[in-house]
């Protein structure tokens, strides 16, 4: 009989298949009135191998869900409790895989039954048939129990019985492996990664208060394989989970007030004003927090005289914050290193626009990988830059290993990218200051241009940066101090791990710096010129995002570029032209083009979508910056077919999944990270993704001409 290694097939099982019925669909309120467990032996249905027991909840059970599965008061009256049943069921489990259908609530019932019974409790090993089902069809028009098992042809007997409903989902799951087969997915570890990926449908299951189903990946080769952490931080931002609008209360307010608020509202903290504003307008550095805690610490100083006292006097200030566009996971990484449970969120202007606490984060699992975040905002030399920055290829694979998607991933990279560039400008005026060259002698913003203002930078990267500044003029006195800024930056950087750019696309270098007035005489010098040669890297100027400084500036800049550029079709021809051919990826046989056996996915694939993209935004005045989100603009404004931008947006991921698995596995190898990908070492399935998505991009630089000059 197989065990439950991750290398076991999914045909060769052990597993027991469990269902509940109980008395509401709370997970946090419902009690279990029946279960039934039923086993799978070597990946064969016993059906005469089975557990079913009626359980006395020790309340009364609601009429309506006794409507459902037919149990009332009377049919649990000489029943034994939950926990009478537990010792049985759990040895019946033993150390088999637990299966069943949308279990993560049975997980979760059973979890409080245990917790009520004072059993400790610990979850199995365990595989969902609602996920699998997606997983094996993603476009079913529904995934319930009697859905499913209409569509794959399995007849349901004593529905709604725990006994009928477990036999059921067995019935279902040996279903289900033919078509996951077909899909590639054959054994354990395969499932629950395929799982792992229905990030929509995991979120949706611990928002109902579910205990997730999807397990760790192996540790096979533990050398290799990090440590698992939850992917959910990395997946969302701070402005979703975030609670908006901000509660705020005058410096002013006495004690007394504040707490019977925080009652009556059921939140934690308050933020305070400290200067007169309206609500929609208080900035981070005038706005102070007071919590729960800090009241209360009040009371328990000074008595019930702190009832009367002013909330100014205990409240924390300044206002630690973090941006709500900022990923959790950098939220995470803050309120640990400054041991702290409540922050604000700002938006780029820093005004307060949301609270978040660590009630928000409770589910969330920091570790290392958590950290990196935090780690790039509080180094204080290019050493410790670099010591958080060798970090980065672990997160990669991990949030990979975590089923997360090479596009999300490389958003991940790029924030991070933006937050090393950022310290290295905070790090470069320090050593400005330290060689007396002063202060900046103006506002000034420095930004991230081409993959890292797009958000798809992978892991085989170099620096493309640009300063501005809002005065002076080239050679001017604004100008020299920014020169030796720049290169600064330039230099922390290369010392961290981000090598200087081949190109010179840099803010030390003069092209690449330069006043707001500076820059816009040289945008409208770009849009002026008829020779390709003249516009050498300037296309992945239309890719800036500000990262340090006065963003500000570099907004207004690239609004003036966009505006500039719009319908100016000669223009955004050009600057494809600059860019550069596309490289075939498959030869006159429709076989991959290799050079020692690897094939350049940037220069075959991602470059050519990349280029058409920026090319028909500029011209098109789409503002988005990433490459989908460009496309999918276009779509949406009817420039181009849809089925053509649609295969432009899947094979820009096949892409981006297939160049950041091996830069992970090249990197693991000590082999620098790379756009090559080893042909060989791909499966049949990610061939056959490959070559759909090469021939997606042969056809591509027509496609952008034909449709530049479309109104």
């Amino acid at each position: 009989m197989a065990g439950k290694r991750s290398v076991t097939p999914l045909i060769a099982l052990d597993a027991v298949v469990i269902d509940t019925e109980t008395t509401g669909l709370d997970p946090r309120k419902a009690l279990i009135v029946e279960i039934a467990a039923v086993r799978l032996a070597g990946g064969r249905l016993q059906p005469k191998d089975a557990f079913r027991r009626l359980v006395c909840p020790g309340e009364p059970i609601p009429a309506l869900a006794s409507g459902v599965h037919g149990i009332n008061d009377a049919a649990v009256a000489d029943a034994p409790p939950f926990a009478d049943i537990w010792p049985e069921l759990s040895s019946f489990i033993g150390d088999a895989v637990v299966i069943g259908h949308a279990l993560g609530f049975d997980l979760a019932v059973l979890k409080r039954e245990c917790e009520r019974a004072g059993i400790e409790w610990t979850r199995p090993h365990t595989l969902d048939t609602r996920l699998l089902a997606e997983v094996a069809e993603p476009y079913l028009a529904g995934y319930s129990l009697d859905s499913l098992a209409a569509w794959l042809g399995v007849e349901i007997t004593d529905r709604h019985s725990a006994l009928g409903d477990a036999l059921a989902c067995a019935r279902i799951f040996l279903a289900l492996l033919p078509k996951l087969r077909e899909g590639g997915i054959r054994t354990l570890a395969e499932a629950e990664r395929a799982c792992r990926a229905l990030t929509d449908v995991l979120d949706q299951q611990h928002r109902a208060g579910w205990v997730e189903t999807v397990g760790a990946p192996s540790r096979i080769d533990t050398e290799r394989t990090l440590r698992r952490f939850d992917s959910y931080p990395y997946r969302h931002r701070v402005r979703d989970i975030m609670r908006s609008p901000p509660r705020f209360v005058a410096a002013d307010n006495p004690v007394r007030d504040t707490l019977a608020r925080l009652m009556k509202e059921r939140i934690s903290s308050f933020f305070v004003r400290t200067v007169t504003h309206s609500e929609q307008e208080v900035l981070a550095q005038n706005t102070g927090i007071v919590t729960e805690r800090d009241l209360l610490r009040a009371v328990a100083t000074h008595g019930a005289a702190a009832l009367d006292m002013p909330i100014d006097r205990f409240m924390s200030k300044p206002l630690i914050t973090v941006p709500a566009d900022a990923f959790v996971y950098r939220a995470i990484g803050r309120m640990s290193r400054v041991r702290i449970r409540h922050l604000g969120a700002i938006d780029e202007a820093g005004v307060v626009v949301g609270a978040l606490s660590a009630r928000d984060l409770l589910r969330l699992r920091a570790g290392e990988a958590i950290s990196l975040g935090d780690e790039i905002d509080q180094a204080e030399d290019a050493h410790a830059l670099a010591v958080a920055w060798a970090k980065l290829p672990h997160v990669a694979a991990a949030l990979l290993g975590e089923g997360l998607a090479a596009r999300d991933i490389a958003s991940v990279i790029s924030r991070e990218v933006g937050a090393l560039t950022r310290q290295a400008g905070v790090l470069a005026e320090r050593r400005m200051r330290d060689d007396g060259k002063g202060d900046p002698p103006c506002r000034y913003a420095v930004a991230v241009l081409g993959s890292a203002g797009r958000g798809e930078s992978l892991l085989a990267m170099d620096q493309d940066n640009a300063l501005v500044f809002a005065q002076g003029e080239p050679g001017g006195g604004e100008d020299l101090w920014f020169e030796a800024f720049g290169g600064y930056i330039a230099d922390i950087l290369h010392e961290a791990g981000v090598p200087y750019c081949p190109g010179g696309v840099m803010a030390k270098n003069a092209p690449w710096r330069g006043s707001l007035s500076t820059w816009q005489t040289r945008v409208d010098d770009w849009i002026g010129r008829s020779n390709p040669q003249d516009l050498l890297s300037v296309d992945i100027f239309f890719d800036l995002r500000a990262v340090h400084g006065e963003v500000d500036l570099a907004t207004r800049l690239r609004e003036y570029a966009l505006n500039a550029a719009k319908g100016q079709a000669a223009f955004a021809k050009l600057l494809s032209e600059s860019a550069g051919k596309i490289e075939p990826g498959l030869n006159f046989m429709r076989g991959f083009r290799t050079e020692r056996g690897r094939i350049n996915l940037k220069k075959a694939g991602l470059f050519g979508i990349v280029t058409a993209a920026r090319a028909l935004a500029i011209c098109h005045h789409v503002v988005q910056r990433s490459t989908s989100e460009r496309l999918a603009s276009l779509k949406g404004l009817g420039i181009g077919g849809e089925a053509d931008l649609d295969a432009m947006i899947e094979a820009q991921s096949v892409f981006l999944d297939l160049i950041l698995a091996q830069q992970i596995e090249d990197v693991e190898h000590g082999t620098p990270a790379m756009n090559s990908v080893a042909v060989k070492r791909l499966s049949k399935s990610d061939q056959t993704r490959l070559r759909t998505s090469l021939r997606a991009v042969e056809q591509i630089e027509e496609f952008t001409r034909d449709h530049l000059f479309k109104d």
